[in-house]
């Protein structure tokens, strides 16, 4: 009986076997919240049309299709006026956001352990949400092909996976607290030790920083050509549909497709601009071509044809001040605690490969941002990614690493400014007296609080009050007979030594109080009275009396130093010892 209440229940045995189904599990439901929200959108659309084509098997369909747009796969469209099926793969990015959203969840929330039973492992957990995820994906795509916008299965095997993939790899990554090494070993070694290296974590920084500047940029751009032919993009809304249903499908479309204008802004900005069809070119150096585009709010931004002028060119500002942005951080960043401030080749180096990325994420984006919305001259719409994706790098390249390193530059000359104009001490503070660890002149050994009542123990303190002057032919001494004592001469401070040697200058700490001099000696030097025997003996008793019996109970060693004659060593309290000199009168 006791054996039996003592072990956890049988499903909570399941252990990682239970914990991938229930991963799986939540793979799918995660792909059936996304087909279920783009399925609520269509047929909202098809209820408030005033002309249906089709019934509501029809809009299912069609939802199914756009499902599967959203993941990057080409749909077809089997009626056309020419007879021949035309593709359709412009995907509006900002749908793109929804499904990935949605895994990326799934796949943090699957890979944290839970309270009954431990977590998958990482591997698991990607493949058991990606798993789920594709399985719906593949009901979805037979679902749809008999429908009037079916996705090409070929396209949707290529790109539904890795974006489920990678989405579900940076869940589980955040869910493990997002660590950046070390990589595993079968890793070639290389690889490791560059990719562990400061200046490429920077790199990763100055290519985000970059391309978020790039971006940006091509955003202003389009909004700035929206609000100069703001009459076409008015004229081409209304004349598109004729009622308020259709006008607000046009305009959800329209901001569904704002990230894919922002990419042709920005490709428009670094040089090789896009393409309204084939062999229709749109650069700032003119629109070659004769351009097919159908009338739609976001196309009334696209210039007017003919050879571009000052205006057109303008938009070189973009890309310059990504490459500004890239270099700025490279060879300005912040430096964290502790940190080596590496040298110009390091900031060159960094810029570099911060360019690298900026184009690879560029040319990523701008192959997602275009496609076909047909056959013939319709085939090509959109950036060409490898021209936008190496004008990017270049632009990046080609200003990032002469800002980087003229920043890295006049930042290593700052930091070395205040060492070589630091003031030359004055003859006044150098001629100050230094104190020794030389040993004490001879006579009796200085009286201790204890031995006279007449000292006062504030006074033993190596810091407080005048220091007696080393005995000198030149100083006054007491007359004999007298009870006056010598007149302790005071040790000029460093700061009155400044004052008074360098008036109206800055202020610095002396050599010895600057950590940052090589003449800083972190000690100070004790004063003779610190080697004293009787001053030695008491410490060691209150050590030893404090310890509780831990101590051993042999004297202390003797500290190593410069012998001294024997007439001058001072002798151990004991019995014979007279006491403290007495005063004469």
């Amino acid at each position: 009986m006791t054996e039996a209440t003592d072990h956890s229940p049988a499903p909570v045995q399941g252990g990682r076997t239970a914990a991938l189904a229930g991963a799986c599990v939540r793979g799918a439901l995660a792909a059936g919240l996304g087909l279920g929200s783009v399925t609520v959108l269509v047929m909202v659309m098809w209820i408030s049309s005033p002309y249906p084509d089709s019934g509501p098997g029809g809009a299912l369909h069609v939802a199914a299709g756009v499902w599967l747009l959203v993941h990057g796969a080409e749909l077809v469209r089997p009626a056309t006026l020419g007879g021949a099926p035309a593709p359709v793969g412009v995907v509006p990015l900002a749908l793109v956001a929804l499904p990935v959203w949605l895994v990326y969840r799934t796949a943090r929330d699957a890979a944290e352990p839970a309270l009954d039973r431990p977590g998958p492992s990482a591997r698991g957990a990607v493949g058991a949400v990606t798993a789920g995820y594709l399985l719906v994906g593949a009901a979805a795509l037979a679902y749809g092909t008999g429908g009037p916008l079916p996705a090409e299965p070929l396209g949707a095997a290529l790109h539904l996976p890795p974006l489920v993939a990678l989405a579900a790899a940076a869940g589980v990554w955040t869910a493990h607290g997002r660590p950046t090494g070390p990589l595993p070993g079968r890793v070639p070694e290389r690889i490791r030790v560059g990719l562990a290296r400061s200046r490429t974590a920077l790199a990763v920084r100055a290519a985000a920083v970059g391309l978020g500047v790039l971006i940006g940029g091509g955003a202003v751009l389009v909004a700035v050509s929206l609000a100069w032919h703001a009459g076409a993009a008015r004229e081409s809304l209304l004349g598109l549909s004729g009622v308020w249903s259709g006008r607000m499908a046009l305009l959800l479309l329209a901001v569904a497709l704002a990230p894919n204008a922002a990419v042709w802004g920005a490709a428009y900005g670094l040089g090789p601009g896009f393409l309204l069809g084939t062999g229709v070119a749109v650069t700032p150096l003119g629109v070659t071509g004769t351009a097919v585009a159908p009338p739609f709010p976001l196309l009334a931004a696209v210039p007017a044809g003919g050879p571009g002028t000052w205006v057109n060119w303008t938009v070189a500002v973009v890309p310059v001040a990504a490459g500004a942005a890239v270099g700025w951080t490279c060879g300005g960043g912040r430096r964290g605690a502790g940190a080596r401030d590496g040298g110009l080749r390091d900031a060159a180096f960094a810029a570099l490969l911060a360019a690298v990325l900026v184009g690879a994420a560029v040319a990523v984006l701008a192959a997602a941002a275009g496609g076909p919305l047909g056959t013939g001259r319709l085939a090509a719409f959109g950036p060409v990614w490898w021209r936008t994706g190496g004008a990017a790098a270049a632009w990046a390249a080609g200003l990032g690493v002469p800002v980087a390193v003229g920043l890295r530059a006049w930042r290593r000359r700052d930091d070395a400014a205040p060492a070589t104009s630091a003031p030359v001490p004055s003859a006044s503070a150098t001629s100050a007296p230094v104190p020794s660890a030389s040993p004490a002149p001879p006579g009796p050994a200085p009286a201790t609080p204890e031995q006279s009542p007449d000292l006062d123990p504030a006074s033993e303190a190596p810091t407080a009050g005048p220091v007696p002057a080393p005995a000198s032919t030149n100083a006054p001494q007491p007359r004999p007979g007298s009870d006056a004592a010598p007149a302790p001469l005071p040790v000029p401070s460093p700061d009155a030594s400044r004052a008074s040697g360098g008036a109206g200058r800055e202020e610095r700490p002396a050599p010895e109080d600057d950590p940052g001099d090589p003449a800083f000696e972190p000690y100070a030097v004790l004063p003779a009275a610190w080697e004293d025997p009787v001053a030695r003996e008491a410490r060691w008793t209150a050590l030893k009396e404090a310890s509780g019996g831990l101590m051993a109970t042999f004297p202390p060693a003797p500290v190593a130093g410069p012998a001294a004659p024997a007439d001058e060593m001072p002798e151990a309290p004991g019995a014979d010892d007279p006491g403290p000199p007495q005063r004469r009168s």
